[in-house]
């Protein structure tokens, strides 16, 4: 099966590409495209592929507009950290809705949905489809146990300001400005938690919306922000997450 991944983060596309072999080393992964520009050039070069796999939000415009103009009749799986273009997406030929980062069992679900519709010639149900987005929604971790001495005790997760990876340890920051040492990665953490709510701005850093404070431009096109009640003043938005971060807080 030949598969077209359009993402313009390179770590994103090589993860996916990564899991779509871990899937099926079969796949053939025909190209890797990172603009609406650059897709249009290479459907308009006559490309044919079986299946495509396109975030939304892309660095020069929405990935919708590729498929609006070329008028591709391949099924798509839509990816976005971001789930308020479901609709839009699902009248593009989307068969399916990956919310970011990309969890392996939804992937697969996703390829294996993609073997029934073309085994069985289906269209795309909305309804279905748009419940299926509320149907992972309703997956989002509430709550993290934590250990406090001998105790163990819940944090609510709409009690925390950020998640810190530092030291080999991985920590909960309260909205009081307490840590409290969790035992998993950031990785894992963010594959639990409701992406419109929290953004990994950098390796070390995932941050709630709701705590952020200040937000300021900063060198080499990176961006630095400010957490309520908490002491650290250098917290840099890596480069390659700006623009996506700029589209998560305008959502």
């Amino acid at each position: 099966m030949k598969i077209l991944i359009i993402e313009d983060e390179n770590r994103s596309a090589n993860r996916l590409e990564k899991l779509l072999l871990e899937l099926d080393p079969s796949f053939e992964i025909v190209e890797k495209i990172e603009s609406v520009r650059k897709a249009l050039s290479f459907f308009q070069q006559g490309h044919k592929v079986n299946l495509i796999f396109a975030d939304i939000q892309l660095s020069d415009g929405l990935s919708f507009e590729i498929f609006e103009q070329a008028k591709i009749d391949v099924p798509i799986v839509f990816t976005t950290a971001y789930d308020q273009y479901a609709i839009r997406a699902f009248k593009v030929n989307g068969i399916d809705y990956l919310l970011k980062p990309i969890d392996p069992k939804e992937l697969e679900k996703s390829i294996d949905k993609f073997k029934s519709f073309t085994k069985n010639n289906q269209t795309a149900d909305l309804s279905k489809l748009l419940g299926l987005i509320k149907e992972k929604e309703s997956d989002y971790k509430t709550r993290f146990l934590i250990k406090v001495g001998d105790r163990i005790k819940s944090v609510f997760v709409s009690d925390i300001a950020a998640m810190l990876s530092e030291d080999k340890g991985t920590y909960l920051i309260d909205k009081n400005g307490g840590r409290h040492l969790i035992d998993s990665s950031l990785d894992k953490i963010y594959l639990m938690i409701d992406p419109r709510q929290f953004f990994r701005i950098n390796r070390k850093y995932i941050v709630n919306i709701d705590s952020i404070s200040e937000i300021y431009s900063w060198r080499n096109s990176r961006l630095k922000i400010l957490i309520k009640n908490h002491n650290d003043k250098m917290i840099i938005v890596a480069r390659e997450k700006a623009a996506e971060f700029k589209l998560w807080l305008d959502r």
